[in-house]
């Protein structure tokens, strides 16, 4: 670990120059004391970095001192420049090691692609926290501490205890076999198996985890694309899940695809307001989707739900008719 913060530590002093101990304490999220031993330590191993006393002062590089790695080509070094760019910061707890790895690959590039790339990659924005009708996306938290201990079990393939807080359930602690993590719109999941049965759990209800030193019951190579799809699959045909025909405008489209867990199928519809069949959580969750969009949508079918949208509505203008 402090091998890596050194390397981090010369990467912000080659790539911003002369900063404050405290400005470093910040980027490397350690103390002000740990900063000034590290400083310390690159000295001593030859490292020529010199501070500058006085009001302004801070720490600095001699002009020069660099490493170069010429592998990359410019598409190369700007798709890892744009990925990094998004909210890489929020999937599996990685975003110290995220900005780490982006200062690397700045400072390893060829002077002649270094600029480039890095102004290239500011005309991209990858998956913003809202959208153009200003709707925040909603980012599942997950303790740090939790994240860490569930990270290690899966890429050391040994079991984990979780305190999972299922939907309407008491908190139970379990003992799962991790195979892997997947993140979905934000959305973090564990797949693993429990007593050779299949099971996936939303990270953000898991309350504490444990890695234990038993090994996990897993394969040894595993195809995440291909779990999830099955898993996906059991999920949208089990339960009591709703399959519902809409015909929508078009201006509302993409709300109806963010209410629907779904969507089975889409065609076009010669008065411009598409057609989608789309599976919701329940009745109770379509007829609240279905709301939302006001005159905006039409459930065409199932029948019960267009005749409960219908009685809602009476019950409303009922409400607010003249007296």
């Amino acid at each position: 670990m402090r091998a890596d913060r050194l390397v981090s530590l010369v990467l912000l002093l080659r790539q911003r120059g002369q900063l404050t101990a405290g400005t470093l304490a910040r980027e490397l999220e350690v103390s002000t004391r740990t900063v000034l031993r590290d400083i310390e330590a690159l000295s001593a191993a030859g490292v020529p970095v010199y501070a500058e006393r006085g009001r302004h002062g801070g720490f600095a590089l001699s002009p020069g001192f660099r490493t170069e790695l010429t592998g990359l080509n410019h598409d190369e070094a700007l798709a890892l420049l744009t990925a990094g760019s998004g909210r890489g910061e929020l999937v599996f707890g990685l975003g110290s090691a995220l900005a780490s790895a982006m200062r690397k690959v700045v400072d390893a590039l060829p002077e002649s692609h270094r600029a480039s790339a890095s102004d290239a990659a500011q005309r991209f924005l990858v998956d913003p926290e809202t959208d153009l009708l200003s709707r925040r996306l909603v980012t599942d938290e997950v303790p740090g501490t939790t994240m860490i201990e569930v990270r290690r079990a899966v890429l050391a393939g040994h079991k984990l205890r979780i305190h999972y807080a299922a939907t309407g359930r008491t908190p139970q602690w379990r003992t799962v076999d991790p195979i892997g993590l997947v993140t979905v719109r934000d959305r973090a999941y564990l797949l693993a198996t429990r007593s050779g049965a299949d099971r996936t759990y939303r990270l953000s209800r898991v309350l504490a985890a444990e890695e234990l030193s038993e090994a996990a019951e897993r394969p040894n190579r595993v195809d995440l694309d291909r779990i999830w799809r099955e898993r996906s699959a059991r999920f949208l045909s089990g339960g009591d899940h709703i399959t519902v025909l809409v015909r929508v405008s078009p201006a509302r489209r993409e709300e109806l695809l963010d209410a629907a867990l779904a969507v089975r199928a889409e065609e076009p519809a010669a008065d411009g307001w598409p057609r989608l069949e789309v599976t919701f959580q329940d009745f109770r969750h379509a007829e609240w989707a279905l709301w939302q969009l006001g005159t905006d949508a039409e459930a065409l079918a199932p029948r019960s739900l267009r005749t409960s949208l219908r009685e809602r509505a009476a019950e409303i203008a009922a409400r607010y008719g003249d007296s």
